[in-house]
């Protein structure tokens, strides 16, 4: 009898002990992983953005011969919202063609739509020291002048621009710009950042 308690007795100590070193083992572990990583700094604070945005038709003299302008506001937050712009037109394009249906000839007509406009996005805006970085997206397109040969579908000119930009706060500066397929002009965007109090 007193064989059994005492295995009962060292079997309750050791397991006793056991979960004591574990526990400590445990702390020292989270202690470490602490130390390792450090405190968590703070976020910095949000500050708030108005962007104004001028889409540029220009001539083949370099001079601009058509301005837009479009605004927006953004702020710094980590993983803040994207802000868009859209604005345009919904051209519609007949399609179809000739159809039988009951032995008959007809034409089976329908209409799709073609968004033409402009659509500007920005996103990921965080400061860069002085300086503030975006992640821009701008798609203009307009109906192309007809030519001689052309069809009666109206023909769709098309810039797209997607990247990302730094520019300095409170100075207008050019953050895309192409040149015109069709002439010796071209078109450019540009954005001036003001900080709002």
């Amino acid at each position: 009898m007193r064989r059994i308690a005492l295995v009962c007795y060292v079997v309750i100590s050791a397991s006793a002990f056991g979960r004591f070193v574990y526990a400590q083992d445990d702390a020292k572990t989270n202690a470490a992983r602490q130390q390792e990583t450090g405190p968590k700094a703070p976020e910095p604070p949000a500050h708030y953005y108005r962007l104004d945005f001028v889409v540029q038709e220009i001539g083949a003299d370099g001079k601009p011969v058509n301005s837009r302008s479009y605004s927006t506001d953004v702020n710094t937050r980590p993983h803040g919202d994207t802000s868009m712009i859209k604005t345009g037109s919904r051209i519609p394009i007949m399609v179809g063609g000739p159809a039988t249906s009951g032995g008959e000839k007809h034409f089976d007509i329908n209409y799709q739509y073609i968004d033409v406009g402009v659509n500007l996005s920005a996103g990921d805006v965080h400061e860069v020291g002085h300086l503030l970085a975006i992640f821009l997206k701008a798609e203009v397109s307009s109906l192309g002048t007809a030519s001689a040969n052309a069809t009666s579908d109206p023909v769709i000119r098309q810039n797209t621009w997607v990247g990302p930009v730094v520019i300095p706060v409170g100075k207008p500066t050019v953050v895309f710009s192409s040149d015109a397929l069709e002439s010796k002009g071209g078109m450019q965007v540009s954005v001036t950042a003001t900080l709002l109090e």
